[in-house]
């Protein structure tokens, strides 16, 4: 029978050995995943908050602990080949995968539709081509790439790392020597102070949402010792990397995003592909969460679903750019404690359990993994400290004593009796 595109996508099933990759194309859609435009945003808010030394301190811890948490999620989705809402199955049940899926789907569409608009907006500014063309032709580049599967994304991001890195670097530089060199740029003190706490607080809340996604994409991986390494390499190079841009631009410039710096450089061409690039490699990674997401509560091919989550995602962009980027924030904390219970569940409750997905018996909903999301959310909502960390510890110690309070045996899911 021949290879659909669902297949090769595995959107309802365990990646198979001769579709998964190696180190550098791992590597690459890693980095294109970690390449954020918000994270520049954060990295302009840590810059004006911080001298250079606490800037850099920052963001070494924060990336430290992002990569620990998706360096769990590569993990466990590289042994198993399964997606995050696949991984859902074993501790939410399969009902309750959906409401899992719904909400990371939603998110991300969400987002995929503010991205969008954060791209044709400043270009439509710049240059004065028409917005709706700009958002029309955002949208169908970005879902087109979603929609040929994870080899196309890991194309557009062999494309795009370098192309950021370099025209990124080149604008940063001439940025730092506009101010009279590293010197000085040492020597800045802030301009609106901040705490250490607040700043990694900050560096880890700007990822750890998406960060969640993890396994849509390391489930591809040849082997954990990639996926793991590439995941954690991604954070500290490519996160480090968007901080360091909106940083030394917010120092510099008062702007935070690189394309903006290299706007108000004259680098109108530069700023154009690097705004592109950067937005397209973290957009298009988004809509493919939601497909996934979405191909797992309709079952249907995740091609098709992604083709009207892009269409619905272009056609309410400037919607949801003008007013749901609060909404979908917040949404956002519900989502890193559903990936703390999803890595206790795990290396907690046996790992032998998540293989021979294709012959598992699931639980309609588990019950403790619903309770302890709920708890990790309102935790990280309502708690001071970093709210995400708040919300993982919460969920993962409340999943627990449920769980052991309601005894293992009864969560354990069952192999099919093949027999009969």
């Amino acid at each position: 029978m021949e290879e659909t595109q669902q297949d090769k996508d595995y959107s309802l099933t365990a990646v198979k050995e001769e579709d998964k990759k190696g180190f550098w194309s791992m590597l690459f859609i890693m980095l294109g995943f970690t390449f954020f435009s918000a994270s520049m945003m954060t990295g302009g808010t840590l810059g004006a908050g911080l001298s250079f030394k606490e800037f850099v301190i920052a963001v070494l811890i924060g990336n430290f602990v992002l990569g620990i948490y998706t360096g769990f999620l590569a993990y466990i989705s590289a042994d198993t080949g399964l997606s995050t809402h696949l991984l859902a199955k074993y501790a939410f049940g399969k009902k309750g995968s959906y409401l899992v899926s719904f909400l990371l789907g939603i998110t991300q569409v969400g987002w995929f539709g503010v991205g969008i608009a954060m791209i044709a907006l400043p270009i439509n500014r710049v240059t004065g081509i028409s917005l709706p063309l700009l958002l029309l032709l955002s949208g169908a580049a970005m879902t087109s790439s979603a929609f040929f599967g994870i080899k196309t994304l890991a194309i557009i991001s062999f494309i795009s790392v370098p192309a950021i890195a370099l025209l990124g670097g080149k604008s940063m530089l001439d940025a730092i020597q506009s101010a009279g060199g590293m010197k000085e740029i040492l020597a800045l003190t802030p301009t609106a102070p901040i705490t250490m706490g607040t700043a990694v607080s900050l560096t880890i809340g700007s990822f750890i949402s998406g960060g969640s996604t993890t396994a849509d994409f390391t489930r591809f991986a040849k082997n954990r010792k990639t996926s793991v390494s590439t995941t954690i390499l991604a954070f500290f190079i490519g996160n480090s990397l968007m901080f360091l841009f909106g940083a030394i631009g917010a120092m510099v410039t008062g702007l935070s995003d690189i394309s903006e710096v290299m706007f108000s450089q004259g680098l109108i061409f530069p700023a154009i592909v690097v705004l592109g690039l950067n937005i397209w490699t973290t957009n298009d990674n988004a809509i493919y969460t939601s497909g996934l997401a979405f191909s797992n509560i309709t079952k249907k091919p995740k091609n098709q679903i992604i083709l009207i989550l892009g269409l619905l995602g272009t056609v309410l962009s400037m919607f949801l750019y003008n007013n749901f980027q609060v909404f979908l924030g917040t949404l956002g904390t519900f989502i890193p404690p559903v990936g703390g219970i999803l890595i206790a569940d795990y290396f907690l409750f046996g790992k032998e359990r998540y293989h021979d997905f294709e012959n598992r018996q699931f639980k309609e909903v588990n019950l403790p993994a619903l309770i302890a999301a709920l708890l990790g959310s309102l935790t990280a909502m309502f708690t001071p400290g970093i709210a995400a960390i708040n919300g993982i510890l919460a969920a993962i110690l409340v999943y627990v004593l449920l769980v052991k309070a309601t005894k293992p045996a009864k969560v354990e899911l069952e192999t099919k009796n093949l027999s009969h």
